[in-house]
């Protein structure tokens, strides 16, 4: 049974009582607070399994607060769901752009919450499990699932959570060409609401933070991405 933490930021009390009720229900150990201060604390103490971060938060924002988590080694790997109130794609790729690895809009059903925390927490369990013989070698690059790092030419690259498994759903199929809705099926699971641009901006911030061995990620115009062989 799932015994995960979970932290909730969220300043409307009434979602911080929906999402606590509906989490503690499926038996996660659930932290809310209100502000993104009292968020990046709660995110260092804890260390939580996955983080539920309002996009709109008085003072310190979401996009700050995640901005500072995902820029320090200590909470980088936490990964994040973005909650944003008004479900536009310029507030959804902000939130990808910061290191966020998935995004609910408001108002949102607990079917849908719990379906994206599922998905979030099957990764994580898949990581647990990994075998020492998955590590994949190829190019100049070593990914490691679990540990779940990636080293180019013996240098550790710092790559969010959804970042790490993209690279890695490619890396297991070099030369193959996925195509957008792949990716989102493979990452998030199926009938994910998903955008070109939200998929654009995971290999764009990928390819940045491979340096050099960014060109082996590759653009199949009018049809997806690749690792190249």
């Amino acid at each position: 049974m799932a015994r995960e933490t979970i932290l909730v930021v969220d300043d409307e009390e009434d979602i911080l009582n929906l999402v606590e009720y509906n989490l503690t229900k499926e038996n996660y150990k659930v932290h809310c607070v209100e502000t993104g201060e009292e968020a990046l604390e709660a995110a260092r103490s804890l260390h939580p399994d996955l983080m539920l971060l309002d996009l709109m938060l008085p003072g310190l924002d979401g996009l700050e607060v995640c901005k500072i988590l995902k820029y320090s080694p200590e909470t980088a790997k936490i990964p994040i769901i973005m909650l944003t109130a008004k479900g536009e794609e310029s507030d959804i790729i902000t939130g990808l752009e910061v290191g966020a690895d998935d995004y609910i809009s408001k108002p949102f059903s607990p079917k849908i919450l719990l379906a994206r925390v599922r998905a979030i927490m099957r990764r994580g369990a898949k990581v647990r499990q990994s075998d020492p013989k998955d590590i994949i070698r190829i190019h100049e690059l070593v990914i490691d699932p679990g540990k779940h790092k990636v080293y180019l030419n013996n240098r550790e690259i710092d790559l969010t959570y959804t970042e790490f498994h993209l690279l890695q759903l490619m890396a297991q199929r070099p030369g193959w060409v996925f195509s957008r809705y792949q990716i989102v099926d493979a990452l998030r699971g199926e009938d994910y609401p998903v955008t070109e641009r939200s998929v654009d901006v995971q290999v764009v911030g990928l390819r940045k933070k491979l340096g050099s061995a960014g060109k082996y990620v590759q653009t199949v115009r009018g049809v997806g991405y690749r690792l190249k062989e």
